[in-house]
């Protein structure tokens, strides 16, 4: 019977030591930033202003980036170059994940593993076979980890949604979803890359060894050894809040065609137009050009009863005319809400929250493998030039 109680006692005590500290409603949860581009410079930025939190450590393959990233967001922060050795700080609680797509299964995997929760950005997976490995290592590690899925915080993304599950549109069977940006400003004015200041083996990591290239580094988004385009990207904000609204997280099959329009050195198109079947009887569609700003982001949610235009800066809800009408503006709006801020504000502060809970994040991480795994379809159709099952 001591023997038993022994064991029992071990066994708990190991248990909650896999748990990290136990963290009190005063206590500030210790951060570490791991790829400190611009994305990940703006979380923690966000993090810093919202208070319960420190940023104590720092690391980036780029010598400029990880200077700039404490100057901007953490003056005390230790600065590292390999996130190994980040994670491997007891006082790290937690990471913030903003390196290239190809590192995300990579560095959450390990951080779960070393008793870290995890905020990592869009797409989780680099690679639909990803999915399945990476919730496995996030389940059995029992860590939160929270996904770039930000619309899911977002409140008035929240309010959009309860009207269409709940029937406000009537019958949705089509959602245009759409993101237009301009790629062509500023690329002769870019500034030189010192390669010198940066550790480009720790870049490559997974990715196939080739020599320096500052339009892959700069711009890795758009080549496949390190990104998956817009549709990785941009999409999968859309997609989600597809999926989410009408509770149907995977494609029947996808189909994608694009071109080299206007930035033929990259091997993702510049302007790309996809359409995904859906189970419950409805499609979502995709355009995306790269040489104008001109309506931005957004979705159209077609329904029997309603159409609702949804972005970042609110929805409008417009009921169903009574006869044909071909003009372009729509009138008799029965609700409009706006929205004067970024829902990353609130994404970061349920990511703290769920820190201490032990609660599970509004963007989990099987949530962010199922927007991904819409947009790596879409890329398999794109690159096969045929339409792919899922």
């Amino acid at each position: 019977m001591t023997d038993r109680r022994e064991f029992i006692k071990a066994a708990a005590l190991a248990t909650a030591a896999s748990y990290g500290r136990i963290l009190g409603a005063n206590d500030r949860i210790r951060i570490g930033g791991i790829g400190t581009g611009g994305r990940c410079q703006y979380l923690l930025s966000v993090l810093n202003k919202g208070g319960g939190s420190q940023i104590v450590a720092i690391c980036d393959v780029n010598e400029v980036r990880r200077d700039e990233a404490r100057e901007k967001v953490a003056p005390e922060a230790r600065a590292f170059t390999d996130y190994r050795k980040l994670l491997e700080q007891a006082d790290v609680d937690a990471v913030v994940i903003g390196a290239p797509d190809h590192w995300h299964v990579p560095m959450t995997i390990e951080a779960v593993r070393a008793g870290k929760d995890v905020y990592v950005e869009k797409p989780v997976t680099h690679r639909i076979e990803e999915g399945a490995p990476l919730e496995f290592a996030v389940n059995e590690s029992k860590r939160v980890v929270q996904t770039g899925m930000q619309q899911r915080s977002w409140p008035h993304f929240q309010q959009a949604h309860d009207i269409v599950a709940g029937g406000g549109l009537g019958q949705v069977t089509f959602i245009r979803t759409y993101w237009y940006q301009n790629h062509l400003q500023g690329r002769a004015a870019r500034q030189p890359i010192d390669s010198s200041k940066i550790d480009w083996k720790m870049f490559l990591g997974p990715a196939p060894d080739q020599p320096f290239d500052a339009e892959r580094y700069v711009n890795w988004r758009w080549f496949w050894d390190f990104g998956g385009g817009s549709l990785t990207d941009l999409f999968l904000h859309w997609v989600d809040v597809a999926q989410w609204y009408m509770a149907s997280d995977t494609p029947i099959d996808a189909q994608a065609m694009g071109g080299h329009y206007l930035i033929p050195e990259w091997q993702w198109p510049d302007t790309v137009n996809a359409a995904f079947h859906y189970p419950g009887n409805f499609l979502v569609n995709f355009d995306c050009s790269l040489m104008g700003y001109l309506e931005g982001g957004g979705l159209i949610f077609h329904g029997t009863k309603s159409l609702m235009r949804l972005h970042r800066g609110g929805f409008g809800v417009y009921p169903e005319q009574p006869r044909y009408t071909e003009l372009p503006d729509l009138k008799d709006v029965a609700q409009e809400v706006t929205s004067t801020h970024d829902g990353a504000i609130e994404h970061m502060q349920n990511f703290l929250d769920c820190i201490r809970s032990r609660n599970t994040p509004n963007a989990p991480v099987t949530v962010g493998v199922a927007a991904a795994r819409a947009g790596h379809l879409g890329n398999q159709a794109l690159r096969s030039g045929q339409a792919v099952r899922a």
